[in-house]
């Protein structure tokens, strides 16, 4: 892989890690301290949501993003191996007479 293109997979790599780590922190620290008396009013199984989703709300969804990481890495990881692949076709291309 180019120089290039590692800075770019790196570049990616870091805006779907912030992304998901952005609705980590909004899940468990925002709906589970900082709007909890909001969301008490709101019944989930017969337990306020507020508190629901801070006992067990926020585990659900980290497993959720674990899961949505690796699909995305996946995916990126396809795309760059796939473009690094063609650069070494076109390499070897140019190389031979």
């Amino acid at each position: 892989m180019s120089d290039k293109n590692a800075h770019s997979y790196w570049k990616s790599n870091i805006k779907i890690v912030s992304s998901l780590l952005v609705v980590w922190f909004i899940i468990s620290f925002g709906c589970g301290i900082l709007f909890v008396d909001a969301l008490d009013n709101i019944r989930f199984g017969g337990f306020k949501l507020g508190f629901w989703i801070a006992q067990q709300g926020a585990i659900f969804v980290f497993v959720i993003l674990i899961y949505i990481y690796i699909h995305l890495m996946d995916k990126l990881d396809d795309k760059y191996n796939q473009r690094a692949s063609e650069e070494s076709r076109s390499d070897t291309q140019e190389d031979s007479p």
